[in-house]
């Protein structure tokens, strides 16, 4: 199923939107356009291996450098597939997302998102070695805010039937938790094998976070 536009209206800019999207478009430059060595560097600086966080935690390292790939992993992609599909459900639902929360709280959203789908994914699988990059985590934070914040919103959805494709109108809390339970049962399947290159813990924590965050949010302004 590929989302491809919704029935809500923006009231306003969302300017931090797409400065996400810029910011993750120029980082991708910048991964095309290194060496082959200064992407190892980048990719050894900046991404996020659940083995190795685990040890910075055990040694109880007070370096703030050592902490910092649980931000910047969320600016990396491995691929133009990866950074498309992230960057295409990031404008779709950020959009009114941003609207519903406002740009500021906004902001801090997707990153506090972002982080705790990381810290999700390494919970779940602490001996890896696979780097996790991406911002999908924080972008599942998104799909659970919008659904928190649009529950009867409908999603123009391209769906392939056979060897042809149709457009459907779905609503969002049919389209979203289809996308939920698709997360569930690979995550539950990545757990029996060894390697996955997909943080499917990161998608639920991240989704599980953004609802949990606009509920308290949403308490506030009552």
């Amino acid at each position: 199923m590929i989302p491809l536009h919704d029935n809500i209206k923006i009231r306003s800019f969302p300017f931090v939107t797409i400065l996400l999207i810029l910011t993750n478009c120029y980082v991708f430059y910048l991964e095309l356009t290194a060496t082959s060595q200064q992407l190892t560097g980048l990719m050894t600086l900046y991404s996020l291996v659940p083995a190795e966080f685990i040890k910075t935690l055990t040694q109880q390292s007070i370096w703030p450098g050592n902490y910092l790939p649980l931000l910047s992993n969320l600016f990396l992609h491995g691929s133009w597939l990866h950074i498309i599909g992230n960057l295409w459900f990031l404008f779709l639902f950020g959009r009114s997302s941003e609207g519903c929360l406002g740009h500021l709280k906004y902001f801090i959203f997707y990153l506090v998102c972002g982080m705790s789908a990381n810290l999700v994914q390494i919970a779940f699988d602490p001996g890896s070695t696979i780097p996790i990059i991406g911002a999908s985590g924080a972008i599942s934070g998104i799909l659970g805010s919008y659904s928190f914040c649009f529950p009867r919103a409908r999603i123009s959805t391209l769906i392939p039937i056979l060897f042809f494709f149709t457009i459907i109108e779905i609503p969002a809390l049919v389209f979203i938790g289809l996308w939920f339970l698709l997360q569930v049962y690979q995550g539950t399947l990545s757990a029996s094998m060894a390697g996955s290159n997909v943080a499917w813990w990161a998608h639920i924590g991240g989704f599980v976070t953004g609802i949990g965050l606009n509920i308290v949010l949403n308490r506030r302004q009552n």
